[in-house]
């Protein structure tokens, strides 16, 4: 760093990067900046741990994503899948190893935040971050974003990274695009030990009534996670389906401890990963599975991914050298979790119009179920699979290509 760069850093502190959000995807991000020794500031607008509407699965790209020894504060371990369609023709498939494991939001993105200060970033809770600014007269420099909070205060970075969640305010200033919107309802349900006992191990997928619906039952130790997502603008309908699967469980005398509501936002192909010295990663980038919307897996290598280039855009001295930098971020990104989002929407669209036929593949076609089994498990991924048996690509384009038959149709009156 040179002389005059010093001179300015010491008259206002610049920091190296900021990460905005503390969830997985900007614990991530702050963790791999820290780790390369980096002085990193991670803002969170509410006070940690934090409540979030979230299933909770781990799976195995998750678990490969989390920084050297980290404990993961499992609930429970899944050996079992049972699935139904709309609550009918339900099946239970069991693995031998452990299929994903299931943890509460707030233990474990406190466990991230936490490996994150250990590697060297400072954390401040119950801060709300207006804008950022990278021209103006808060910029001193070309080198230096300007981060706004709520109440006027200016924090200086080289680097940000907005980790901010689906409604991001970064995600606005980048410009971030998204293509499908779902409203995913959930309830936590507290249950006395016989129910909990027959939930041990095991979980609940029920392809719903609404296109592209499907509904789930996690548990966790002496709670029932439970919920549902279908497209928004079905919100009644999706409200409904709820209170449906409850009751056809036999839950609904049980009062739930929490109820909540949650958009997720699925990027658009063409939707910026950046602008100028600011990244975007995980749900403030639209990055999630479109098809299961499985999010902290993107929010994890998003992360990951977002603090290593925002180290290097932090060194750059130059737009030439920021721009190059950015534009490796975003083909990082593509190159992995995008092949798995153009799977993904592509098994969405021919699920919203053949459930049926996904549920029948899962309970009763073996390669179906060992695909399940390890995507889950963290051996392979939507996008190898495809990539290396030409046969899932043929079905996949056939099925493309195929309307729906009647008898897989599921409507709201069935």
């Amino acid at each position: 760093m040179s002389s005059e760069n010093s001179s300015a850093d010491d008259v206002q502190r610049v920091w190296d990067v900021v990460v905005v959000g503390a969830g997985p995807a900007g614990a991530s991000a702050a963790y791999a900046a820290a780790v390369a020794g980096r002085r990193v500031l991670l803002l969170e607008k509410a006070e940690l741990p934090r409540y979030k509407t979230c299933g909770g699965g781990i799976i195995g790209p998750s678990r490969d994503a989390l920084p050297p020894g980290f404990e993961l504060p499992l609930r429970d371990r899944v050996h079992a899948v049972t699935f139904s369609n709309n609550g009918r023709f339900t099946r239970t498939r069991r693995s031998k190893q452990m299929l994903f494991g299931l943890i509460n939001r707030p233990e474990f993105d406190q466990q991230l935040v936490e490996h994150a200060q250990k590697a060297g970033a400072e954390l401040r809770t119950g801060v709300t971050v207006q804008r950022v600014e990278q021209h103006g007269s808060a910029v001193p420099d070309r080198r230096t974003v300007a981060v706004i909070l709520q109440g006027g205060e200016v924090l200086l970075a080289r680097a940000v990274v907005g980790a901010d969640g689906s409604a991001s305010r970064i995600g606005a200033h980048v410009g971030v695009k998204v293509d499908q919107v779902d409203l995913g309802l959930e309830v936590e349900i507290p249950v006395p030990e016989t129910v909990a006992e027959d939930w041990k191990g095991r979980v609940l997928i029920d392809w719903g009534p609404m296109p592209g619906s499907y509904g789930w039952v996690f548990p966790k130790g002496g709670t029932l996670t439970v919920g549902v997502i279908s497209a928004r603008g079905e919100g009644a309908a999706t409200k409904r389906y709820l209170e449906e699967f409850v009751g056809r469980l036999g839950l609904a005398g049980f009062e739930p401890s929490i109820s909540s509501g949650h958009l997720t936002r699925c990027r658009a192909d063409d939707s910026p990963l950046s602008r100028g010295r600011v990244l975007v990663c995980g749900d403030a980038a639209g990055l999630l599975e479109p098809w299961t919307r499985e999010g902290i897996s993107f929010a994890l290598r998003s992360g990951r991914l977002a603090g290593e280039w925002a180290v290097r855009i932090a060194e750059a001295h130059d737009a030439v050298d920021t721009r190059r930098q950015a534009l490796n971020y975003a083909f990082a990104v593509k190159a992995g979790l995008g092949v798995e989002m153009s799977v993904g929407k592509r098994l969405l669209t021919v699920f919203e119009r053949r459930p049926g036929l996904f549920h029948a593949a899962l309970t009763s076609l073996r390669p179906a179920w060992k695909a399940f089994k390890e995507i889950t498990q963290g051996s392979t991924s939507l996008g190898e699979i495809v990539r290396t048996y030409p046969v899932a690509q043929r079905a996949l384009t056939a099925l493309d290509r195929r309307p729906a038959a009647t008898g897989d149709e599921v409507s709201p009156s069935q």
